[in-house]
């Protein structure tokens, strides 16, 4: 579903270690666009993001964050016997080094609240019924999971402690090599205004692959900027959307909802590009003393294309690569999210992209990381639903927040250090 990250790394991402030293065993970013390093990714798969900076805006935030979440209150269930599974995993990876730890040693694993996490992995066993990911058989444990209480988080504890074998991801190759420590980032669905004609506010258009291209694909095809002047794209408009920097931000992400004047959503995927190369338009805008660091965010870089509306289309040509979606069926669940790599819905909050080289497609994977710009542990089973060009890596994972502006917030925010196991099939 992912189409490109957006991030810089202005300042060091908050060590979920170090958080966890004063919260016992329970389980950031200054500018992390996307739009400044590019992630591309195929029909399926996903997206990212903005940013945040200033002492004020910083502490407001904090205090934002830790008031609009809402943290599950379950007794901690004492220490059981850690006893650890000496049989190795029969998956292997040339990229990821897993080793059989204690479900014991999950940060938080007995607070989570598993409840919000059990349709993901439902989901997830619609996608591995029909596949042999990582080489493993799920179908014993997914065929199990029906006879699981949903609304329990200790039968559902109980179930994945009974079916399943947690593995710890530590880095096998490169510079961090051994070390179970990697970085967290964000993505989300975006909301946009539009509408099926072109007029008034609705001046900007989403298209579909073009049909010529189906038929026979040019051996080099057009930039952004020559399908808008050639008129090429004429005919092929999906809606009409309000907002031309918001419709580059949801090619960004690669999927999005519209709000149509009717009322009614409309729901995009990704179908395809021209395959030109990414290229930053806030990089462009940082390069020529546009904008600042601190102002290159999502409403930075809109209030520049407010001041400056007869440059907008020269800052967005300056990304010679185009997106095209296609109409997706529409959930009236917003926690229902576009398709991933899986093939399945993702789910706000419980869903991850992560590098299938270092794991299977669809196994659940426990983080620990941290919140946004704070030091709040954010420790939770996910489900590795999706995947991006741009997450490479063991111990690498996008953090999928939902749809909207608030869940804009927290995944263009999003860059944490953070540590990952992963469960497997006995």
């Amino acid at each position: 579903m992912v189409q490109t990250t957006i991030m810089t790394s202005m300042t060091k991402a908050t060590p979920a270690s170090r958080a966890n030293k004063s919260m016992g065993n329970s389980s950031n970013k200054s500018l992390n666009w996307g739009f400044l390093s590019g992630k591309l990714v195929s029909s399926q798969k996903h997206s990212s993001f903005l940013k945040f900076s200033g002492i004020l805006g910083y502490g407001l935030l904090g205090l934002a964050l830790s008031s609009c979440v809402t943290q599950p209150s379950y007794t901690h269930k004492p220490p059981q016997s850690s006893s650890v599974e000496a049989k190795p995993s029969s998956y292997s990876s040339s990229v990821a080094k897993l080793t059989p730890t204690s479900w014991n040693d999950l940060p938080g694993w007995y607070d989570d609240d598993l409840s919000a996490a059990w349709p993901a992995w439902k989901r997830s066993c619609q996608g591995l019924m029909k596949r042999n990911s990582g080489g493993l058989d799920w179908r014993p444990a997914c065929r199990a999971a029906e006879r699981v209480n949903a609304t329990s988080n200790q039968s559902i504890r109980d179930y994945f402690e009974s079916h399943m074998k947690v593995m710890e991801i530590r880095h096998q190759t490169g510079s961090s090599a051994g070390s179970a420590h990697g970085l967290v980032t964000g993505y989300y669905e975006p909301y946009l205004n539009g509408s099926r004609q072109k007029g008034g506010a609705y001046q900007t258009p989403l298209h579909r692959y073009p049909d010529s291209w189906k038929k026979r694909k040019p051996s080099q095809l057009p930039t952004r900027a020559e399908l808008f002047s050639s008129g090429q794209l004429n005919g092929q408009e999906i809606v009409w959307v309000d907002d031309a920097v918001a419709a580059a931000f949801m090619q960004v992400q690669g999927s999005g909802r519209i709000r149509m004047t009717d009322g009614k959503i409309v729901r995009l995927g990704f179908a395809g590009t021209n395959d030109q190369p990414f290229k930053s338009f806030a990089q462009w805008l940082l390069d020529r003393g546009e904008i600042t660091r601190a102002t290159a965010t999502m409403q930075g870089i809109q209030a520049w294309a407010k001041k400056n509306p007869s440059r907008v289309q020269e800052m967005l040509n300056a990304n010679p690569r185009y997106v095209f979606f296609r109409e997706m069926p529409t959930s009236p669940d917003e926690s229902v999210g576009p398709i991933g790599a899986l093939g399945v819905p993702l789910t706000s909050e419980r869903s991850i992209a992560i590098d299938t080289k270092a794991l299977p497609l669809g196994a659940p994977v426990y983080i620990a990381t941290t919140y946004p710009l704070t030091q709040k542990p954010l420790q939770r089973l996910m489900m590795a639903q999706d995947t991006g060009t741009a997450i490479v890596g063991a111990v690498r994972a996008d953090f999928y927040w939902g749809t909207g502006d608030q869940a804009g917030e927290y995944a263009g925010r999003m860059k944490q250090q953070g540590r990952m196991w992963v469960f497997m099939p006995r």
